[in-house]
């Protein structure tokens, strides 16, 4: 552990943040997180690379140690990438250096997901570079803003992806001490509602109480999707309840900081709400801002929604349900142009076989304690996509992180002693999949 800290610290030092397209300004941080990563993994046992160079994206290592004769093949996946740092002011230590303090590492990708990469190196590092079993990896640069692997591609490419195991490193455990794997993803879509009422604004005293305000008009129209309690109320969209582990109300209300006071909105289980059952929300308003506004009758308005979906719904489905929702509406008479975005399938795992019983058996060591199946309600496409192109593949969403991580925010942070378990359970699975593979055969 001391090494991979050191190596931990060296990689979060790299501000290897990821942005659509692979742009010029990019590519020396990425292309440097990429060498960094590839020599790690080479110190750990790796002697076979090669590269995916897909257009427009920083490319993807690939590589492999061949498995004894008859072992089962695991394939490691995370990703090298990071989203920007924020407002600096709001972390307590700079973002782009590792500091540790009170057990924690603090800095941007220390949790989401560079401390993950060094989960697969310390694991095969824990075995000599031989694991008992085939590795393949694939770690990739553009996983924040939309992976090149998506959208088909494992269907398509069928050959970088076969393998009896796959680690989605890019999770982790719903509290600290509790281990967990996620079975379940939801989906994802994007729609755009526009309301044109006027040909240009008008003056609110000469024109207001008779034409039709596009603001008003739009803001009725969202206030259709959900009733009184905070559910959904659109037809055609399904929810269920969840039957795995969750957050208590306490945890949640820290988790997503709600002031004191004001309620959790919706029905049914935390589960149900945010992990199998759907949720729209408002991304964004075209509309004035409040400083500086004249007095007018707004003409044109414009939002941008994300609905988030049952992970076995169609994503697809799912946003034509919200979209006849929405063309139905006629605030005053008033018809809305919508649109729809980019969509994006869930996932539900299953949680039977030798590959699910050796993580378990693997994980409960490490921890400790009996393993949970947990979900999140964010999409992650590639393990749909994963899923579709190796039906046979057991898929695991695994990792160090745990809930309170706060990736994306101010004062990321991973749990050392996560990061260590984490380490152990890949180690040991090595050996769990390939000892039931033994017995099979």
């Amino acid at each position: 552990m001391p090494q991979l800290k050191e190596e931990l610290a060296a990689l979060v030092a790299i501000p290897s943040i990821s942005e659509w397209g692979f742009p010029e300004h990019t590519r020396a941080a990425l292309l440097e997180a990429h060498q960094a990563v590839v020599d790690l993994l080479r110190d750990a046992g790796v002697q076979s690379f090669t590269s995916l160079e897909l257009p427009g994206t920083a490319p993807v290592i690939t590589g492999e140690i061949p498995g004894p004769e008859g072992a089962p093949t695991v394939l490691l996946y995370s990703h090298y990438d990071v989203v920007p740092a924020g407002e600096e002011a709001l972390w307590t230590s700079p973002p782009f250096e590792a500091t540790e303090r009170d057990g924690a590492i603090y800095g941007r990708g220390t949790a989401d997901t560079k401390a993950n990469i060094l989960v697969h190196v310390g694991a095969l590092r824990a075995w000599g570079g031989r694991p008992p079993v085939g590795i393949k990896l694939l770690i990739e640069g553009q996983e924040e803003v939309g992976s090149p692997l998506e959208e088909g591609y494992p269907s398509e490419h069928p050959e970088h992806f076969r393998a009896d195991a796959i680690i989605v490193a890019d999770g982790g455990s719903i509290r600290a001490g509790q281990p967990s794997l996620t079975v379940s993803l939801r989906g994802d879509a994007r729609i755009t509602v526009e309301v044109r009422t006027l040909a240009s604004n008008k003056h609110s005293g000469q024109y207001g109480g008779a034409a039709p305000d596009a603001l008003v008009v739009l803001l009725r129209a969202l206030a259709s999707l959900h009733d009184e309690h905070g559910d959904l109320a659109v037809e055609g969209l399904r929810r269920e309840e969840w039957s795995g582990e969750s957050y208590t109300d306490e945890e949640f209300r820290a988790l997503a900081e709600i002031e004191p006071g004001l309620p959790i909105v919706g029905t049914g289980s935390v589960g149900s709400r945010i992990w199998t059952g759907p949720s729209i929300t408002v991304l964004g308003i075209d509309c004035p801002a409040v400083e500086g506004a004249a007095a007018a009758v707004q003409s044109h308005a414009r939002a941008s929604l994300n609905v988030r979906v049952h992970p076995q719904q169609s994503a697809k489905e799912a946003q034509e349900a919200v979209m006849r929702h929405l063309q139905e509406q006629r605030p005053f008479g008033v018809a809305l142009e919508v649109a729809a975005g980019a969509t994006g399938d869930g996932f539900r795992a299953g949680s039977s076989g030798a590959a699910w019983e050796a993580m378990a058996h693997a994980m409960e060591q490490a921890w400790g304690k009996p393993v949970v199946e947990i979900a999140t309600g964010g999409a992650i496409p590639l393990v749909k996509a994963m899923s579709e192109g190796v039906p046979d593949a057991a898929i695991f969403v695994f990792g160090c992180t745990d809930s309170f991580a706060n990736i994306h925010g101010p004062d990321e942070r991973l749990l050392v002693d996560e990061w260590e378990k984490a380490v152990f359970a890949e180690t040991l699975f090595f050996k769990e999949l390939a000892d039931r593979a033994k017995v099979s055969r």
